[in-house]
């Protein structure tokens, strides 16, 4: 057998046994009671409820993973990418092949998880609670996500192609220049021009909440851009808030159900918390190694799509750009599954950072206790989750990490 085949097979399968295994390990890690110092997080109805809703998505998530997998192996065993590209020819044109290609692709995709995610938000999150989101503002958001693809994804997608097949082994930097242009672009006008296509974003009207956040802002030498708040109740109940842009076009968002929920010290403290993440570079770090990993994954491609044994494993006969790309990304999955818990690893430190930034910034750690408490128990979040999955999935900790690690900046700051 092709040793490039019997790689991506390989790593097929042992990736997605592991991932069941890493479920399997966070379901049994559930326990009966809560840990002592978050026993006040949920009373007992509310425990077993998260233990439900724990349970429940666990099932949900082996399943579509076996599923997935399962179509993955199909396709590429019965023939599946020669005769997309069949499919996909366009007369002579190479760049409109390739995006076909990567179009039926993608179809197929979204037709394999379309009903899991159905389910999962009408049927699942419904169950307990959690979904407002309408037939019509999930068949909107599909639709806007579509164009949204169609027209940046194809562009970069064209682009890419033609760089390739133009200009041979070191076509890879200029691909790493435009993916990089449209990556930094992307985060500048991501919060003005696309955010709101899916959301509405308002002022922040209560003036003596404003004026406190301003003050913060100050404190913490933050030029606030603008304090918004997103109507994220048209979708879920769960509450959130988030930092994203840049420059003049950087915001802070927090869902309207964050506010109907939250003190005004908690809120304070939350955008402590988000402003702890720009101050201490967390932003353009991660823009930076996102870069620095495109070009990795770039300079990689560039050598893989070369080799004839390659497009062999998958039985083509020629060796068209577009499919080199996609075989290339199925050869580097065990590279991904390895480097996963590193990256989710870096998240989760940022977030202990954030943390102990807002705690320095604020009078106490408590109202960010309360806040952080507040937020898992209207999520219904696990708080006995296994060590292992914690390791390889979550890039926020744990909420008692998180919590045992304020204690401990709170009693530093009193010494």
């Amino acid at each position: 057998m092709n040793p490039y085949l019997i790689i991506v097979l390989s790593s097929v399968i042992l990736g997605a046994g592991w991932s069941l295994f890493l479920e399997w390990l966070n379901l049994q890690s559930l326990a009966p009671s809560a840990p002592p110092l978050l026993a006040d997080v949920h009373d007992p109805q509310a425990y077993r409820r998260s233990q439900d809703y724990a349970r429940a998505r666990g099932a949900w998530d082996m399943i579509e993973q076996t599923v997935g997998t399962a179509a993955t192996l199909a396709f590429i065993l019965a023939g599946g990418f020669p005769l997309a590209d069949r499919l996909a020819r366009i007369g002579d044109s190479d760049i409109l092949t390739g995006l076909a290609f990567f179009c039926l692709l993608f179809a197929g995709s979204e037709l394999l998880g379309l009903p899991f995610s159905i389910y999962r938000t009408f049927v699942l999150e419904a169950r307990f609670g959690f979904n407002t989101t309408t037939p019509g503002t999930f068949i909107l958001d599909r639709l806007k996500g579509y164009l949204l693809a169609a027209a940046l994804g194809l562009t970069l997608l064209a682009a890419v192609l033609w760089l390739f097949s133009s200009f041979g082994p070191w076509a890879w930097t200029l691909c790493w220049a435009v993916t990089t242009i449209f990556s930094v672009a992307l985060t500048f006008l991501a919060p003005s021009l696309i955010m709101p296509l899916f959301n509405t974003f308002t002022p922040l009207e209560d003036r003596n909440l404003l004026d406190r956040l301003r003050d913060l802002a100050r404190r913490t030498g933050f030029d606030l851009g603008g304090v918004f708040v997103m109507d994220g109740s048209k979708r879920s109940t769960k509450a959130n808030a988030f930092f994203t842009g840049l420059g003049r076009t950087k915001r802070i968002a927090l869902y309207d159900t964050l506010l109907a929920a939250h003190e005004a010290d908690e809120i304070e403290a939350i955008l402590a918390h988000e402003i702890g993440h720009y101050r201490l570079g967390h932003i353009t770090r991660g823009l930076v190694l996102s870069i620095l990993q495109t070009g990795l994954l770039l300079t990689l491609m560039g050598q893989a799509i070369t080799l004839p044994g390659l497009y062999e494993a998958f039985g083509m006969t020629a060796m068209p750009v577009h499919a080199g790309l996609v075989f290339f990304l199925l050869l580097y999955s065990p590279v991904s599954l390895v480097l996963t818990p590193f990256f989710a690893g870096l998240s989760r430190r940022r977030e202990f950072e954030a943390d102990s930034f807002a705690a320095a910034h604020l009078p106490s750690p408590e109202p960010l206790v309360r806040a952080l408490k507040k937020i898992s128990s209207q999520s219904l979040a696990n708080l006995t989750p296994h060590p292992w999955y914690v390791f390889f999935h979550y890039s926020h900790p744990p909420l008692g990490a998180r919590i045992a690690a304020l204690a401990d900046s709170g009693k530093s700051a009193r010494k």
